[in-house]
């Protein structure tokens, strides 16, 4: 019963390659691709997997939620996904642990953190110095939602570690429902959590780590060396559905991408959607082209070192192939 429980749950992730519940066609190429969280925040990739972009490139495309970074690497470097979608930095650990046949890089997909402070009452002019003394929820250590976080927090000359208290016990995911049920002043929290905090009157959203943090390469779909090489077609064919998914969202108003994306989340009202979708395009979270360029990489090696993650640089050129995003640019 597990094993058919879990089956569904995995179909049911899978986007349109084809069509939603049906077998996808024979003569295309299986991918699956494997994301770090199932999010309103990546709605470039949903678009292209809506509107049908990766099966006209050929592919049939597999989504599969693993629900964190390190699930995500494990599963790309484990074989059973082709394609990861996850924080960079997970490439650069692996590669830093020694690993062959590591990840690389081939395409970048949002520029901005995705995150949003949330407090427990209502607050219009907030200021970071305002955490001082608080108990905030933030996230994994390593990760790039805590690592953006004490980025802006260092900015703002706070010291994470002894300005405030930073809980990092509570599981991707719930630590909304642990915000509800009274932990915490304030919470860091992904859309729909957000916003679905506001509309309970649990929480209100008084900050934007994206805009606050500025530019960060925050996501980008990752491959096994060995992958790449073997499949490039598979690899251009992939990242040219997705620049169609980026070229629809920056051409479309939030209305008519949060009803391309709304199968894709069918537990949240439509009118959600838009309004997170509205909120993600206000701050530029999306770039125009997928190429990952080595001031990104830079700048997310500094977050990294800032945060006490990396004790040396890796190299631009092994962790990162723009080969196919440039040719997909428009």
């Amino acid at each position: 019963m597990a094993a058919l429980l879990l089956a569904g749950v995995l179909w049911g992730c899978a986007g349109k390659a084809g069509e939603r519940g049906g077998s996808a066609p024979s003569d295309k190429t299986p991918v699956v691709l494997n994301e770090v969280a199932h999010s309103i925040f990546y709605a470039p990739m949903y678009v292209a997997i809506e509107e049908g972009y990766f099966a006209d490139e050929g592919l049939d495309l597999t989504l599969v939620t693993g629900f964190g970074a390190d699930k995500t690497m494990t599963a790309l470097l484990t074989g059973e996904a082709d394609i990861g979608f996850m924080g960079s930095e997970s490439t650069i650990y692996t590669y830093k642990e020694g690993a062959s046949d590591y990840a690389v890089n081939f395409a970048q997909l949002t520029q901005r953190a995705g995150n949003f402070l949330v407090s427990r009452e209502p607050i219009e002019d907030f200021t970071w110095d305002m955490l001082i003394g608080k108990d905030v929820l933030g996230g994994r250590a390593g990760g790039m939602p805590e690592m953006v976080f004490e980025y802006i927090l260092k900015k703002n000359d706070i010291d994470p570690a002894n300005d405030l208290s930073i809980d990092q016990s509570i599981d991707f995911g719930s630590t909304a429902a642990a915000f509800s049920g009274g932990q915490g002043d304030f919470s860091v929290e992904f859309e729909p959590h957000a916003t679905s905090l506001e509309t309970k009157g649990d929480g209100y959203v008084v900050a934007s780590l994206g805009e606050d943090s500025g530019y960060v390469p925050y996501t980008a779909f990752s491959a096994r060396k060995s992958y790449i090489e073997k499949n490039p077609a598979v690899i251009e064919a992939f990242t040219r559905a997705l620049q169609k998914g980026m070229d629809y969202v920056q051409t479309h108003t939030p209305a008519e991408i949060a009803k391309v994306i709304a199968p894709q989340f069918e537990e949240t009202e439509l009118s959600t959607i838009e309004t997170i979708v509205g909120r993600y395009a206000a701050q530029d979270t999306w770039k125009t082209d997928l190429i990952f360029t080595e001031e990104s990489f830079t700048l997310l090696e500094n977050i990294l070192e800032e945060a006490g993650e990396l004790d040396g640089r890796v190299p631009y050129e092994d962790l990162v192939d723009t080969t196919f995003a440039k040719k997909a640019a428009p």
